[in-house]
Parts: structure tokens; C-alpha cells; sequence
């Protein structure tokens, strides 16, 4: 590297960065960057914004760096990510070019706090809650029919109690939001996952503090069949993309919602809006697409949901990580290997591919 190192902070979206950047290292020469330029569908113009950089900081998955844009940047030797994955950098191809790739770790766990509940636990739950008691729609209704005819636009809401919920994947996130339907709402919870086993459903259950048989291992039929709720905890990879598809969704009851708080590509998109569009389920709550952050012209952001016998759709721009203890403790990550950096030491976190 120069005497000088060039690094790009990119998709500080709240202006967070310069908060922890007052007395970094005088030899950091940084720029920070407030919006997100996508690579697609012309890869161009986020090349000649950074070209010029040796280390980028990229905020999670908002700015993807896949193969072809880590192979157009001469200069870089450096990414540091927020969290300890990210599927938006292809890490093999920084490696080919002997390009590291670092991490930073989320907050401490708050005494008392459940191992398995964390921001996106918490966001699960708020989309949930928003999705069957028809909050996002209820206030609109306010607004958008000031007389006293809104008492006829007002929809029924879902009561949880009883219900199914269907978990796609029993990891740390998905037991996390299982754990308080079933505590919580009352629900019953059955889960699958391609290497799911009774024997691993119970003793996810136990290990959260719930009897064993708590959580029933199904198959991926009978889930879509039997879930009121399906929640999608899987975790994104070359064997997961794509997962659910067509024929799994028009499995669903017609009465069912669907929640996704993984990752986009899980689910083929285009079988999704093509469910909802039709009005299939009764709802769906999105933290996660297959193109972040949503173009203004996106399908998501351009039809009516809810109307004319289209599904409810509640939508939030992948912020299930984006609480204040979470991003402070992130953005403190990246500052400590900054300095690091600055000061020719060696990285911590570092991610492997």
C-alpha cells in the first residue's frame, strides 16, 4: 500500500461513520459515501467510483461486489464488511487477487437476553405483528379516508393463538422466532431444513429452554401444507438458492402468510410476486430481495398490494440488522481494523471463503 491509503466507506445510509472516525490514523485518507451504486445491469459506474481505492467498507450486502467489479479494481487490496458474512462479495475471486476480506462482530448479548434472540429475531416478530393485525394498512386507511368511511375499508386482523408456525431453517434465528411464537402466541411450531432431524428439532428446543418435541421436524410438503406462518431462516448458499419455489408456494393455505428475514435469492422471486399478484395467501412481510436496494421500478415497489384481490404485502429495505446497538457495535468493528491497517498490523475477523 501507499504511504496514503485510500478507503472508500460506502453505504453509510444514517451518517454513521463519521462519528467513530474524528481521530483515526492521519495516513487513512477517507471518503465516505452516503448512497449505494448497484453493479447491474451496467457495472460501470460503480468501477469508476473505485477504482481509485486500495480498502473498501462496505455496510452488509448494499453494495455487492461480486467477480467481475473485484477483477476491474487495480488498486484494492482490501474489504472490510460489516457482520461475519456477507454473500454479496464473492470471496474467492479476492483471494484469487490476494485481496483479503474481513469482518467485524455484532454487540454483546444483553444479560438475560435469550442466546438465540438478537435485532433480527426482534424485526421477525415486528414484521409478523405488522402483517396480521394490518398495522401498515390500518394507519394508511386513516389518512387516505378521512370521513367516517374508513370503518368500511378496515381489514380483519389474524389472531396467532393456536396457529401453525412453519420454520424453514432451525438455526440460532429461526429457533430465536420460534421460541416466542410458541411461548408468546401460543403457536405450534413444526420446521424443516434439508438435514433437519427430530432428534436435532428437540434438541434446539431444549437448548432454548422449551420441552423437547416442542418443535416438530416435517417435511418440506407438509410444511407448506400445514403452516398458517412460514418464517425463512435459511441461510443462503450455492444448495439454498432458489429453495422455495412455485411449486412449494402454491402449496400454501389460502388463508397463510409468509415472512422472510434471510435472504432474497431463497425465494424465486418472480414465483412470489406471481403468488401475491394473484392473491394466493392472505399476506407476505419482506426485509429481503433479490436486487438491494429496491429500483424505483421494481415490481415490489410499483403495484397496489392489497387491492382488487391482491395479497397484503408489508416491506421493510433489509433493516433487520439496522438497530443502534447493532450498527455502533459494527461500525467499531471496522474502526479497529482500520487502525490496524494504518498502523501495518495484522486484521482481525477475517472471513474465509
Amino acid at each position: 500500500m501507499s504511504t496514503s491509503i485510500k478507503v472508500a466507506i460506502l453505504d453509510d445510509y444514517n451518517d454513521l461513520f463519521p462519528k467513530y472516525a474524528s481521530d483515526l490514523p492521519s495516513n487513512l485518507d477517507i471518503t465516505v459515501y452516503r448512497d449505494t451504486i448497484l453493479p447491474l445491469p451496467d457495472p460501470q459506474p460503480l468501477i469508476d467510483r473505485l477504482k481509485d481505492y486500495e480498502v473498501l467498507v462496505t455496510m452488509r450486502e448494499r453494495t455487492p461486489l461480486p467477480a467481475n467489479i473485484i477483477e476491474s479494481l487495480p488498486k484494492l487490496t482490501l474489504i472490510l464488511t460489516t457482520g461475519l458474512r456477507n454473500r454479496g462479495i464473492d470471496i474467492a475471486a479476492a483471494r484469487k487477487r490476494g485481496i483479503s476480506v474481513a469482518g467485524t462482530p455484532g454487540p454483546p448479548t444483553p444479560a438475560g437476553t435469550p442466546y438465540n434472540f438478537n435485532a433480527t429475531t426482534q424485526h421477525t416478530i415486528a414484521l409478523l405483528l405488522s402483517l396480521v393485525s394490518n398495522i401498515p394498512r390500518d394507519h394508511s386507511i386513516l389518512f387516505s379516508n378521512p370521513t367516517s368511511e374508513w370503518i368500511h375499508h378496515v381489514p380483519l386482523n389474524t389472531f396467532l393463538g393456536g396457529l401453525t408456525l412453519g420454520v424453514l431453517g432451525l438455526g440460532k434465528l429461526g429457533v430465536g422466532t420460534a421460541r416466542i411464537a410458541s411461548l408468546v402466541f401460543g403457536m405450534k411450531i413444526i420446521a424443516w431444513s434439508p438435514n433437519l432431524t427430530q432428534a436435532r428439532a428437540d434438541k434446539a428446543a431444549t437448548d432454548a429452554g422449551l420441552p423437547s418435541g416442542t418443535f416438530k421436524a416435517v417435511s418440506k410438503d407438509e410444511l407448506f401444507r400445514s403452516s398458517d406462518v412460514i418464517s425463512v431462516h435459511l441461510v443462503l448458499g450455492e444448495g439454498t438458492r432458489g429453495i422455495i419455489g412455485r411449486s412449494d408456494l402454491e402449496k400454501m393455505k389460502h388463508t397463510s402468510f409468509l415472512i422472510t428475514t434471510s435472504r432474497g435469492p431463497l425465494i424465486d422471486e418472480d414465483d412470489l410476486l406471481d403468488l401475491l399478484e394473484k392473491g394466493r395467501i392472505k399476506g407476505a412481510a419482506l426485509d429481503v430481495f433479490d436486487v438491494e436496494p429496491l429500483p424505483a421500478n421494481s415490481r415490489w415497489r410499483t403495484t397496489k398490494w392489497g387491492e382488487d384481490g391482491r395479497s397484503q404485502v408489508v416491506m421493510t429495505p433489509h433493516t433487520g440488522y439496522s438497530y443502534e446497538d447493532s450498527l455502533e457495535a459494527m461500525w467499531q468493528g471496522t474502526r479497529e481494523n482500520l487502525i490496524r491497517i494504518a498502523e501495518g498490523k495484522e486484521l482481525k475477523w477475517v472471513i474465509d471463503p
